[in-house]
This record gives C-alpha cells, sequence and structure tokens, in this order.
C-alpha cells in the first residue's frame, strides 16, 4: 500500500507499524501455494514482509535444529503433529497469546486520500474454539498443559493447522474384477480376509506374485506404523496416557483382563507375512507397496491423499479407486488415522539479539504478528484458497460437507470427525524404528508376540522420557 506514512502517527501507535520481517519454512508445499494468502495479509498489513522457503523432507529437521543452534531459525515453520510435544517440551515453540494487538491502515478522504492508522485489539482462539472449529484429532495434538511466566500451569494453543489428512484403502479394480470381488471389503474380519485369499496369487515355486493387500511387513510398505497404530486403536489400545506408553497393556475400562488389544492387532498385522496363514499376502523381500501398487502388483494398499497426484503422474491408466478403511465389525465408534502437518511459532523470536537491538517491546510485537498471520492463514476463509490449490482434505469442520462433494477428496474427508493420532514419544524417527524391530522380530519369529510389543513399548517409554 502506497502513501503510509507516519507522519500524525501517535508514538504508541508507531511501535505496531515499525517494520516485520517474518522468515516462514515449510515442506510439500511451493511459495505459489501460499502465495494468495500472504499477498492477502501483507496488504492488510503492509509493514509486513513474509519470506516463505520450502525444505526437502529429508533435510528439513536437521535443518531447523541447525538454524536454531546458531539463532538463524525461521519465525513461523511447520512441524509433524507427532512432533509438537516434543518442540514445546524443548521450548522451539511459543504458545499462542491470548490477545494481541495489531495495525491496520485506514483510508480516508474522497479526494485527497490520506491513510489513518488503526491500533485494533485482536482476541486469538480459544481452546473451546479450538474444539468447535477444528477436527477432534486437532486439539488432542496442538493443545498442551503448560506453564505461563507467572508459574501457572494451564492449557496452552502451540500451533495450528490447515489440512488434516486420513488413512485410506486404494484399491485396483480390474485385479477385483478379475477376483469377482464386487466392492472393497468394510470391515477386517471375515470379509477382509476372504478377499485377501482370493487377491493374492503365488507362482509354482512360492513366490508371491500378486498380493492381495500390503500388510505384515515393516519398511517395505508405506506408513506401516501409521497402519499398526491404527488396527491397535481400532482394537481398543489406548497408545499413550499422558506421557507414559500404554500401546502394550491391557485399558483399565476392559471387563475381560485376558485381551490384550494391542497384541492382538499386532497378530492380526504379522499374519499377513506368515507363510503358514491363509492369508499369507506379504515379505520382506517385495517392493514397496506404493511402487507394486502403481505396477498393478498390489490389490490393496493403504494411504493419504498425497499420494494421489503420484501415482496419477506414475500410472495414468490404472484402474483403481478409494474406500475407507476397514473398521472392526461391531465396534460402537469408527476409529480413523489423521497424518497432518501444523504451523507453529519459534519461541526464539524473543531471544533473537537482532530483534531486541530494534528496542523496546519489537521482540514481542514480531511474536504476535507471526501468531496473527498463523490465524489469519489457518481460518476457513483464506486456509480453503491454499486447500484448493494443493487439493489436500481440512482440518476446519465447517469446510467438511464442501469438501465431501470432492469425489477425490470426499474418502478422507469423511473420515475426519473420527481420525485419531498419538505422541509417539521425543523422537517420531525412533519409535518407527522401535516398531520396524517389532514387526521383524515377530515374523521372522526370533521373538513372541507379547514380549515383542512390551519391548517395543519400553523403547519408546524411554524416548519420551528422554524428551522430558
Amino acid at each position: 500500500m502506497t502513501g503510509c506514512g507516519l507522519s500524525g502517527v501517535d508514538s504508541s501507535t508507531k511501535k505496531y507499524i515499525r517494520p516485520v520481517t517474518l522468515n516462514y519454512w515449510r515442506v510439500w508445499d511451493g511459495p505459489d501455494d501460499f502465495g494468495d494468502i500472504i499477498d492477502t495479509y501483507t496488504r492488510a498489513h503492509p509493514f509486513v514482509r513474509i519470506n516463505y522457503r520450502k525444505l526437502r523432507y529429508e533435510e528439513y529437521e536437521q535443518a531447523l535444529i541447525e538454524a536454531f543452534a546458531t539463532d538463524k531459525g525461521p519465525d513461523i515453520f511447520s512441524i509433524h503433529n507427532t512432533w509438537t510435544g516434543k518442540y514445546q517440551q524443548k521450548g522451539l515453540i511459543a504458545a499462542m497469546p491470548a490477545n494481541i494487538k495489531m495495525a491496520f491502515p485506514i483510508v480516508k478522504g474522497s479526494i485527497k486520500k490520506e491513510v489513518e492508522w488503526q491500533l485494533r485489539a485482536s482476541p486469538m482462539p480459544t481452546t473451546h474454539k479450538i474444539k468447535s472449529e477444528f477436527v477432534d484429532a486437532v486439539y488432542d495434538d496442538v493443545v498442551i498443559m503448560s506453564q505461563d511466566s507467572d508459574g501457572k500451569y494451564k492449557e496452552n494453543i502451540f500451533a495450528l493447522p490447515m489440512s488434516v489428512d486420513t488413512l485410506a484403502l486404494y484399491y485396483n479394480k480390474d485385479l477385483f474384477n478379475n477376483a469377482g470381488i464386487v466392492s472393497a471389503p468394510e470391515y477386517w474380519n471375515r470379509e477382509f480376509q476372504q478377499d485377501i485369499k482370493k487377491l493374492t496369487k503365488q507362482n509354482n515355486k512360492g513366490e508371491i506374485v500378486q498380493s492381495g493387500a500390503a500388510l505384515g511387513g515393516s519398511d517395505n510398505i508405506e506408513r506401516f506404523t501409521d497402519i499398526l497404530s491404527l488396527l491397535m486403536m481400532q482394537s481398543g489400545a489406548e497408545m499413550m496416557d499422558k506421557n507414559k506408553v500404554t500401546f502394550h497393556q491391557i485399558p483399565g475400562s476392559f471387563i475381560d483382563k485376558s485381551y490384550n488389544p494391542g497384541v492382538d492387532a499386532l497378530r492380526f498385522y504379522s499374519d499377513f507375512s506368515n507363510p503358514a496363514k491363509e492369508v499369507y499376502s506379504w515379505n520382506n523381500t517385495m517392493d514397496n507397496s506404493l511402487d507394486m501398487f502403481i505396477n498393478n502388483k498390489l490389490a490393496i494398499m493403504f494411504g493419504y491423499s498425497y499420494m494421489l497426484p503420484e501415482i496419477k503422474a506414475r500410472a495414468p491408466k490404472l484402474n483403481f479407486a478409494l474406500a475407507p478403511i476397514p473398521q472392526i465389525e461391531n465396534n460402537s465408534f469408527d476409529v480413523n488415522f489423521a497424518n497432518y502437518w501444523v504451523e507453529a511459532v519459534s519461541s526464539k523470536i524473543l531471544t533473537n539479539a537482532d530483534n531486541i537491538a530494534q528496542g523496546s517491546g519489537y521482540a514481542q510485537q514480531k511474536l504476535s504478528t507471526a501468531w496473527d498471520f498463523v490465524r489469519f492463514a489457518t481460518e476457513a476463509k483464506y486456509a480453503k484458497t491454499y486447500l484448493d490449490k494443493t487439493g489436500k482434505p481440512t482440518a476446519l469442520r465447517a469446510l467438511i460437507e464442501e469438501q465431501s462433494e470432492n469425489p477425490e477428496l470426499a474418502i478422507f474427508t469423511n473420515q475426519l470427525l473420527t481420525a485419531k493420532s498419538w505422541y509417539k514419544g521425543g523422537d517420531s524417527n525412533a519409535m518407527e524404528l522401535i516398531f520396524k524391530e517389532m514387526v521383524d522380530s515377530v515374523i521372522t519369529g526370533q521373538v513372541e508376540l507379547r514380549e515383542a510389543i512390551y519391548l517395543a513399548a519400553s523403547k519408546t517409554q524411554q524416548t519420551v522420557n528422554v524428551s522430558d
């Protein structure tokens, strides 16, 4: 906006229109995906400049760690929903303030245009608003009990998302048609298992040449930890209780103390890699599940909406469809799995030497501006522009009905209200290696089911304790 001078502006207002540059780091999405949101925001606040940078996932977290160590980290950055607790405990992300003040330019006059700056108090979202406006998984991941500057403990908001993805069932229609199966299975029990037997083919050497489903393995199955976690959660396992790992335990609410849901889910999952079982359809010599699906050698794959563009690009003639993730028959409630990224504000803004050198209150105002942008970008009106460009499922309840009309997004979006996630300890990468060891030790027969899951829980607990 031109002509936004400071003449006639009182000293208290001048503090709120000092130039602010926010460095914003993300993965997956390019600058064009965020261009409209940034342009709209900076037009309303012409003293703000936002530098957007996209990094590769493989380098992202290491780049964050190194940048924060040298006081050159971003002001706003994305983190995976399972990282929120870790980054909060390490003191790297700032809690959202309850209220902030922002300056707005108001153009007055019909002939001679003049700009007048107005300070407006902007109440930020409350935890109640997070519950009412976002899908349930969001509250569980971004609202954390923490200590304020006055020493009191209360629930604070540490991040906000624009999108939440859910795990769905991809199936090859040609392979289903050839097997005489008319639709994707709704339940894991008999229906699903009968389909897998029909869809899996072996040669005369006993080698699997067509797999019914990518289940039972570890690192050659895309997001196997999410699939196994979902099976545990659907079976009734409580993955975490506050900062205590509990997926190996029998929940206290269970009447039948002989049934361990986590162990049962691990047994069900590993059976698909057991040659002695009728549902045998996978082993560790097979190619990556996504590659096999694209190459017409896999009937059922479990994946997220972000896989759609790659499948279409690599196999434009592949005859496939989407279906909801199977559930456990006769369960009172559906359980789905949420996987997403959230936008957080760096706590380092307040201690950065360059910000402090700008004078009284500048660092705090920069922090407020960063949070104001996150609030702005995650509101339904503006988040919609991002979602429309990227083709991602929404995180906001208000947009679910509209996205349910989109044939490509409907399956993922319709699962949002029952989707859950879990805090995977202080190092989610370490947790995935722990789950890999657990699965591999079971399918190779090295460790009995119960021992394997108890050992995995103990190792995961160690990552939680380290982060504490």
